[in-house]
């Protein structure tokens, strides 16, 4: 016996009744909400592809860099700073790829140098409890950028 809104695992659903459950999703769902996880998603991407030495392609890394710029501009709230710290993180990276120095740390002073390195991933949620936090500026500097 099936629960309610679910069907029975040798029942397949209808057409009609996959677009339903679609057009409900679809309802639900704001678009600040695909902002944020698109952002997030290319964010990692374009880390992999400055810091993972058989992904690097740094064309790549700038088309990502200047997209989450884009997008940060559209999000509110306090996910807002957290892209942005993630996005100067990856500028930071960017750099130091561009100018060919080792981003492995290898030279550096231990585990704490080459965190600070990696950029952070955007959480789904914003964090709780930043409200008094100040964001970083909202213009900063990227390749192919005055």
């Amino acid at each position: 016996m099936a629960m309610e809104g679910q069907m029975p695992p040798d029942e397949q659903p209808t057409e009609e009744e996959l677009r339903a459950r679609i057009e409900e999703q679809l309802r639900q769902v704001r678009v600040q909400d695909l902002l944020v996880d698109s952002t997030a998603s290319i964010v990692n991407l374009t880390a992999r592809r400055i810091a993972k030495p058989d992904e690097q392609d740094l064309e790549q890394a700038k088309v990502g860099i200047e997209a989450v710029r884009a997008l940060a501009e559209l999000i509110d709230g306090e996910v807002k700073g957290q892209i942005q710290g993630a996005l100067s993180e990856l500028q930071l990276l960017y750099a130091r790829a561009a100018k060919g120095e080792p981003l492995d740390g290898s030279g550096d002073q231990g585990p704490e140098a080459n965190a600070a390195r990696r950029p952070p991933p955007v959480p789904d949620e914003p964090l709780q409890g930043d409200a008094g936090a100040k964001p970083p500026p909202p213009r900063l500097w990227t390749p192919g950028r005055d």
